[in-house]
């Protein structure tokens, strides 16, 4: 059992792992053993998700994501297949864990009357500048 929050527990069966040959370095070892982790999390099918953890998660995903909503993470930092499999299951959670987390509405805002002044005050400054700069017109 994979815990997500208190509420949210994502079954073993929902994950499903498989492992690759890693690229990089590792000498002989790397054309031997399948060290990579690729795991797999259907997002669309899991009954564990609720429905806006669903759709943030989606949006937070990215191109990690397929074209059926399956999520993919590939995890090869390490040598061993062990410990790629705990990075993968590591990143799986704290991306579930950063979609649990609703974002907090924009309240609109406006300038303040000083930032207003401001503003204005460097507009004025800088077209002076830019009008010295300017040729002398003949008269």
């Amino acid at each position: 059992m994979l815990r997500v929050s208190e509420t949210i527990v994502i079954d073993p069966s929902e994950i499903e792992e498989a492992f690759v040959r890693a690229s990089g370095p590792g000498g002989q070892n790397v054309n031997k053993v399948s060290s990579a982790v690729q795991l797999r999390f259907d997002v669309g099918r899991s009954p564990s998700l609720p429905e806006p953890v669903r759709a943030r998660l989606l949006r937070l995903a990215g191109k990690r994501m397929t074209a059926a909503g399956v999520l993919v993470i590939t995890a090869n930092r390490f040598r061993s297949q062990l410990q790629n499999r705990a990075d993968a299951r590591a990143r799986l959670l704290n991306l579930l864990r950063a979609a649990l987390a609703e974002p907090r509405p924009r309240r609109a805002t406006a300038p303040s009357r000083a930032q207003r002044e401001r503003r204005r005050d460097a507009k004025r400054r800088r077209s002076a500048l830019k009008t010295l700069r300017r040729p002398l017109e003949p008269e």
